[in-house]
């Protein structure tokens, strides 16, 4: 802060100016303007670098320092304590409202005095009020260092990681053993679920579908033998179809084939005939025996799925090419074993049947879906039907 001139305080008039009757401590203040014209009138008094007479504009200053010094007291800022000097730029910083303390002109393009006071270790400038503010403004500076210091690696306007860090942070992305085993189970686990899933559709839904359509089509084709007159052997070949079986109460029309080949007979939707060495049965046509038949009771047409629903006196018809051959169902074993091949002899053991006569048997699998054991029907021939005498009763709706 700068003090007033000693020639001020002492009263006495300026070296080299005029006198006019009265010395320049006696003049009373009359503000900016009587002051510079009085100033005109006697001339700018300093060291005696002025020369007498000329006005205060006329007069350069001694210095910058000296003409700056002196604008504030002429400004309005008479009181000494609340004054301090202007910056090196010439800019006079506001009072504070609420404390009448200086603050910081923020002039663009410069830093802001009270900013650099912050950084720095010292105590910010003002009264207690603008302190607080420049307290403030720092901790949310350094609050915003801190969350930028925290980004994780990576993110924008992080700072870039060494290549001990990179390499543990690619470490750290890279799954471990155990998650890659734990993986590559869980895709074995799915991918098995889904092949079971569609095998089981095969077996119940798409097995039945095709079983069907070839059954359907080797009834036909056995039809369109007997219309045109086809007259076949009494020996057929395994998988060759030669009759079809008639269930009217469970609405099974099935063909049947020679032999009781799965790939070849009954995957096929048709019913097998024991034909073969070792279990060869009666057909049809035989005065006595027994006409021995296989089929599924589950999956690939399951013809004989409901044959355990029989009741004494149900009718089973078989069709050939100029008979029809009706049989009374007698009897039914629910569970034998699959080796119990006695079911098949021409007086089947536990049918109840005594001697010889012609007789047919059904067999197939139980329970259900499983082939541990085997369920027996047996049936008794009632009537022998020529085809030129159409369709017996059993038949007829």
């Amino acid at each position: 802060m700068t003090a007033l001139r000693p020639e001020r305080d002492s009263g006495a008039a300026p070296v080299g100016a005029a006198d006019d009757g009265a010395s320049y401590g006696e003049q009373p203040y009359e503000g900016f303007g009587a002051w510079q014209g009085q100033q005109g009138r006697q001339g700018y008094a300093g060291t005696g670098a002025g020369r007498e007479g000329a006005s205060y504009e006329q007069q350069a200053p001694q210095s910058s320092y000296e003409a700056t010094a002196v604008l504030p007291v002429l400004s309005g800022y008479e009181d000494p304590e609340t004054y301090e000097a202007p910056d090196r730029r010439g800019a006079f910083a506001p009072r504070d409202s609420e404390t009448v303390a200086l603050r910081t002109v923020d002039i663009e393009g410069m830093p802001r005095a009270a900013e650099r006071a912050g950084e720095s270790s010292g105590p910010a400038p003002g009264g207690r009020a603008a302190r607080r503010k420049a307290a403030r403004r720092q901790g949310r500076r350094h609050a915003g260092r801190s969350q930028t210091a925290e980004k994780p690696a990576g993110s924008a306007g992080a700072a870039p990681l060494s290549r001990v860090e990179a390499r543990r942070a690619a470490r750290a992305r890279k799954p471990s053993a155990g998650v890659i085993a734990s993986r590559v189970l869980g895709e074995l686990f799915i991918t098995t679920g889904v092949l079971m899933l569609l095998f089981v559709t095969y077996q119940l839904w798409w097995s039945n579908v095709r079983a069907h359509q070839q059954a359907d089509r080797a009834a036909q084709h056995l039809q369109q033998d007997w219309a045109s007159g086809k007259r076949e052997p009494g020996e057929f070949e395994p998988g060759q179809g030669f009759a079809i079986l008639h269930i009217p109460k469970l609405d099974v029309a099935v063909p049947i084939a020679e032999g009781t080949s799965k790939s070849a007979v009954l995957d096929k939707g048709m019913v097998g005939h024991y034909g073969e060495e070792g279990l060869k049965t009666a057909m049809p046509d035989a005065r006595t025996g027994n006409f021995g038949l296989a089929g599924h009771r589950n999956t690939h047409g399951e013809p004989f799925r409901y044959i355990n629903r029989l009741q004494p006196g149900d009718k089973i018809v078989v069709e050939t090419q100029t008979e029809y051959y009706v049989y009374t169902m007698a009897s039914l074993l629910p569970v034998t074993s699959p080796a119990n091949t006695s079911v098949l002899d021409p007086v089947p053991k536990g049918s109840g049947f005594t001697k010889p006569g012609r007789y047919i048997t059904l067999t197939t699998c139980t329970p259900e879906f499983t082939s541990k054991y085997r369920l027996i029907v047996w049936g008794k021939m009632v009537e022998e039907r020529p085809r030129s005498k159409g369709k017996p009763d059993a038949l007829i709706r």
